[in-house]
């Protein structure tokens, strides 16, 4: 599925790292698919590298999660700072991050319409938001987005929102 949605990010001219933010051995053990702090610093770690490669340094960022990678992300982007200009979550467990009232980056919290509980657990993550953050329902999906033409929602909302976000200069660093 992250597969897919990058491929469409690359088709619109974006610049895409996919990566696991767990090794496989790391995989196997449930409960690190929840350790949000884990996960953060790897995808803090990941920006930081990009910091260090030169044709990479000076783009903005934009980070897209599904499930507790999203609250991963947002916990990075709020650590990262104004370089991080966008969030894209997909099925995403925003509640779970813990710095969601310091996230700056505009955030797309796109959920399955037929996704209920994880619906109201977005809607709980909104509120506490201070960034403009928009939920985005898509009817007919599920948690996975499996159903026909609902990843492709997924992956086109999220382009539009990247390529809306992540325009203009970057802010002076720090």
């Amino acid at each position: 599925r992250n597969r897919f949605v990058a491929d469409v990010l690359v088709a619109a001219g974006l610049a895409t790292l996919l990566f696991d933010l767990l090794t496989p051995a790391e995989d196997r053990t449930y409960e690190n698919r929840f350790d949000i702090a884990l996960l953060t610093t790897r995808l803090s770690g990941a920006t930081a590298w990009l910091a260090t490669e030169p044709a990479l340094a000076a783009l903005p960022i934009g980070y897209f999660g599904a499930s507790t990678g999203a609250a991963a992300a947002l916990d990075a982007a709020a650590t990262v700072g104004p370089r991080v200009r966008a969030v894209v979550s997909r099925g995403g467990r925003p509640d779970l991050a813990s710095a969601l009232g310091r996230v700056t980056a505009p955030t797309l919290l796109l959920v399955g319409g037929e996704d209920f509980q994880v619906i109201e657990l977005n809607r709980e993550a909104k509120a506490r938001m201070r960034c403009p953050c928009d939920i985005a329902i898509v009817p007919g999906a599920t948690h996975l987005f499996e159903e026909p033409g609902t990843l492709e929602a997924v992956a086109v909302a999220a382009r539009d929102w990247f390529l809306r976000h992540l325009q203009g200069p970057l802010p002076p660093s720090p």
